[in-house]
C-alpha cells in the first residue's frame, strides 16, 4: 500500500481511482464497511482504490482546543486501512485553508483534478467544505457535473447502536472497553514508549511497564483492566493494567502501569501497545498496604482467567 502526505507524492501518469473520505479515527466496524465497499469497487472497476483521512483532526483547526481523544493515530489508522486491502492511505494535511474551500471547490480541486475520482463512497452522514455546508445529496450533484459517482453507505448499527468513533470514545471513558472492542471489531488499542516510574510496583513484588501516551491518546476510565501487552515484534504477553492516580499512595499524576505476567524483564524504552481486554474494577484507595497487596494479587489472577479465556476464543 501506498502513503501520501499530501498530493504532491501522486505518482505521474495517475489515471482515474475510487476514493472514500473521512477522518476514519479507530477504523470500527463502520469504516471496515466502508473501506471495504470502495475497494470492492474499485477492483470491479479495474482502478486504485484510495483512502483519504485528514491530519490534524478538522475540529482541531475549526475549534482550536476542542481535539477529540484519539483512538488511532495515523501511522496505526495506516496499518489497519493496509490490512482491508486499499492501495492508497492518503493524508490531507488539514489547514485553515483547506477549511475554509467551499464545497464544489475541495470536489474538484482534490477528487476531479488531483485524484481523478471515478467514484466517491462515503458515509450517509458525511459532511465536507466550508463549515460543512456540502453533503452527499450535493456530492452526488456534483459527481454528475464533473464526472464520477457517488455512493452514500448506510451506518453500521448492531441491537439499536450506531458504530461511530464518538460512541466508541463514551465507552472508552467510561471504561467499557468489551462495548468499545465489540465495536471496532478488536480491543482498543494505547500505544507508547516505557518510561521509568517511582519503582514501587517493584518494591511490592509488581514490577510495572510504565506507559507513555500521546497526548490525545483515548485512555481508558480510572480501573485495573486484563490487556495484551503486544511488544514491537508483535509478540503478546498477558497484563494486568492499572490506570489511575495511585490513590492508596495519595498519587497525583495519572498513569497507566502495566504488570506483566509470567515475564521478568525491564522493558524500559521500548515501544509496546496495550490492548484493553475487560476492566476488572475500578480504581480504589486502600487504607493499607496489605490490604492492596491481596487484592493485586486478586487482579493479576482474574487479569489471567480472562486472558486464557480469550485466547482460546
Amino acid at each position: 500500500m501506498q502513503r501520501w502526505r499530501g498530493l504532491d507524492l501522486l505518482p505521474g501518469g495517475w489515471g482515474r481511482c475510487v476514493v472514500t473520505i473521512g477522518v476514519f479515527d479507530g477504523v470500527h466496524r463502520g469504516h471496515q464497511a466502508l473501506i471495504g465497499r470502495a475497494v470492492d469497487l474499485a477492483a470491479a472497476k479495474g482502478v486504485p482504490s484510495v483512502v483519504m483521512t485528514f491530519d490534524p483532526h478538522p475540529s482541531e483547526v475549526v475549534r482550536p482546543g476542542s481535539h477529540p481523544a484519539q483512538l488511532t493515530g495515523l501511522h496505526r489508522r495506516a496499518e489497519l486501512v493496509e490490512g482491508l486491502g486499499a492501495d492508497v492511505f492518503c493524508v490531507i494535511p488539514f489547514t485553515a485553508e483547506v477549511s475554509r474551500m467551499p464545497a464544489d471547490e475541495f470536489a474538484h480541486e482534490i477528487l476531479v483534478d488531483r485524484l481523478h475520482a471515478a467514484a466517491v463512497v462515503v458515509g450517509e452522514n458525511f459532511t465536507f467544505g466550508y463549515k460543512a455546508a456540502g453533503n452527499v445529496d450535493l456530492l452526488r450533484a456534483l459527481g454528475t457535473r464533473f464526472g464520477f459517482v457517488t455512493e452514500g453507505a448506510d451506518l453500521v448499527t448492531d441491537d439499536g447502536v450506531t458504530y461511530s468513533s464518538t460512541y466508541i470514545r463514551a465507552c472508552i471513558d467510561a471504561g467499557d472497553v468489551a462495548a468499545a472492542a465489540h465495536a471496532l471489531g478488536r480491543p482498543h488499542r494505547l500505544e507508547g514508549i516505557v518510561v521509568r516510574g517511582d519503582g514501587r510496583g517493584k518494591e511490592l513484588g509488581f514490577p510495572t511497564a510504565n506507559l507513555s501516551t500521546t497526548r490525545f491518546a483515548a485512555v481508558p476510565a480510572d480501573g485495573v483492566y486484563a490487556c495484551w501487552f503486544v511488544r514491537g515484534d508483535g509478540r503478546r504477553l498477558r497484563a494486568a493494567v492499572s490506570v489511575g492516580t495511585n490513590p492508596t499512595f495519595s498519587g497525583r499524576e495519572r498513569r497507566v502501569e502495566a504488570y506483566v505476567l509470567d515475564v521478568d524483564e525491564d522493558f524500559y524504552g521500548q515501544r509496546v501497545a496495550l490492548d484493553f481486554v475487560e476492566r476488572l474494577r475500578g480504581m480504589e484507595k486502600f487504607d493499607a498496604v496489605e490490604d492492596l497487596l491481596v487484592q493485586m494479587h486478586r487482579d493479576v489472577a482474574v487479569a489471567r482467567d480472562v486472558l486464557v479465556a480469550e485466547e482460546q476464543l
